[in-house]
């Protein structure tokens, strides 16, 4: 499974590449659906184009890509959207519409309880383990673990001489994962490498705006289903590199 992730907390300052309205997202998510994504991730934004829980935004956001696609659309909940966890809580508690799933970061005060509202409403959690942080123990420990959708661990060294090592310390970190599937990627520099193990390991893995503006080469991608063709094939021969090799994690399930 190879997740493209629209946009996340980028702007207008990061170029057209971008999408920030509905529209402009659903655009992006069919453009990349239609060369291999299997599944969205995607960052509503408000009028001035920051990332916002919203129950109109969130709405419209989901409406407007589901029109478009028949895969599943996810959405963040991430702090720096709506910085109190009670009113994290409120606004997922608020939404009309719902989507597939929603990321919680692990290491962000009141990750728990906006897990558990998002289960409530019968939403797919993934939970956001990030490299560098206490996410992987906190999430060891939590009795939500076995209920989550799948586990996103994000690698947050942009690094690309040193994500690959600090991908696999994040992954002997998770363990078992509470026996729940793993979608690993990395980000700016580090996203290709990172997206390269994944598919060596054969775990699920992601490439978007969100992750990197640039192609495996350097140059300036200039779309979401660019990322998207080009990390498929990226995915594919590394996945066939990687057969046979006995260098999968044993103890991370697979998706």
């Amino acid at each position: 499974m190879v997740q493209v992730c629209l946009n996340g907390a980028r702007g207008s300052g990061d170029g057209a590449v971008v999408p920030l309205s509905p529209g402009a997202m659903a655009d992006s998510a069919a453009e990349a659906v239609a060369v291999g994504a299997s599944d969205v991730h995607v960052h509503p934004k408000s009028p001035c184009g920051h990332d916002t829980l919203s129950a109109r935004a969130v709405a419209a956001t989901v409406v407007e890509i589901r029109s478009r696609v028949r895969v599943p659309v996810g959405v963040t909940t991430g702090a720096w959207a709506e910085s109190d966890p009670a009113a994290r809580v409120k606004r997922v508690l608020s939404w009309t519409v719902l989507p597939d799933h929603a990321s919680v970061n692990w290491h962000e005060p009141g990750a728990e309880e906006v897990a558990a509202a998002l289960l409530e409403r019968g939403v797919g959690v993934d939970a956001g383990i990030w490299s560098g942080t206490d996410g992987a123990a906190r999430f060891a420990a939590s009795p939500l673990g076995p209920r989550v959708l799948r586990v996103l661990a994000e690698v947050t060294d942009t690094s690309a001489d040193t994500a690959e090592e600090s991908a696999r310390a994040l992954l002997t970190e998770l363990g078992t994962a509470h026996g729940r599937p793993v979608l690993l990627h990395g980000e700016e520099d580090g996203a290709w490498p990172v997206l390269r193990l994944a598919g060596r390991l054969g775990l699920a893995t992601r490439i978007g705006v969100e992750d990197t503006l640039v192609l495996p080469d350097g140059d300036r991608a200039g779309s979401n289903a660019q990322l998207v063709a080009e990390g498929l094939a990226q995915y594919r021969r590394s996945q066939r590199s990687g057969q046979g090799s006995g260098s999968a994690p044993a103890r991370v399930a697979r998706p």
